[in-house]
């Protein structure tokens, strides 16, 4: 028997496990898939009852809540530096975005809020962040505060070992997390969701 293969096969079906859970509590909390005649090309979960704050350090030393960007459209998204694709590959996403706006890419803020505060500090997030756009804040907090912030926000992530403790990767929900300027969640856009999709609905956004 290979056992490595069968673990393996166990961690990627706990993966795909773990993400359909977030996809149903997403649906629970009164959300629905979006539909093409509907406004909105990510999913609308206006009115959920999670996501509603956060209390983070940005990558400055700052105190941040989502109060803080009030007026904006506020883009929050989770992950950690040493993604090897996921996350870079967003940052990058949302970063064109935020340039297709044009004008309009003022009145939008990208969060980046790290999973792996054992490895991200706010050194590294400094460095890694605002790389991708100057107007990028890195946020972080202390192992029990990044616990506490995943529940609020129905966040799932699993430590993955590698061939040496400080070579591991993280599972983790994929998803990003879209506010109004009035700081309310309306929008959650699913990894892959596409630049065009995200400009389109930040665009009704901030015309509402």
């Amino acid at each position: 028997m290979n056992t490595g293969q069968n673990n393996s096969g166990f961690l990627y079906l706990a993966g795909k496990l773990k993400y359909l859970a977030l996809i149903i509590a997403i649906l629970a909390a009164g959300c629905k898939p979006p539909d093409p005649q509907e406004l909105f090309q990510s999913t609308d979960v206006a009115g959920a009852n999670f996501a509603k704050d956060f209390q983070l350090t940005d990558h400055q030393g700052k105190q941040r809540t989502l109060s803080d960007f009030k007026g904006k459209v506020v883009i929050l998204f989770f992950g950690y530096i040493h993604c090897p694709d996921i996350c870079p590959t967003t940052l990058s996403d949302l970063a064109t975005v935020v340039e297709r706006l044009g004008p309009d890419g003022d009145q939008v803020q990208v969060l980046f809020a790290t999973l792996d505060p054992e490895r991200d500090t706010p050194e590294t997030l400094a460095k890694f962040v605002p790389a991708f756009n100057p107007k990028f804040i890195g946020l972080y907090g202390t192992p029990q505060e990044i616990e506490k912030t995943a529940q609020e926000y129905k966040l799932l992530y699993t430590k993955q070992a590698g061939k040496a403790p400080s070579d591991y990767t993280l599972d983790h929900s994929s998803g990003t997390y879209i506010y109004d300027q009035q700081g309310k969640l309306r929008l959650y856009a699913s990894y892959g969701l596409g630049v065009d999709a995200l400009v389109a609905d930040i665009k009704t956004l901030l015309g509402a």
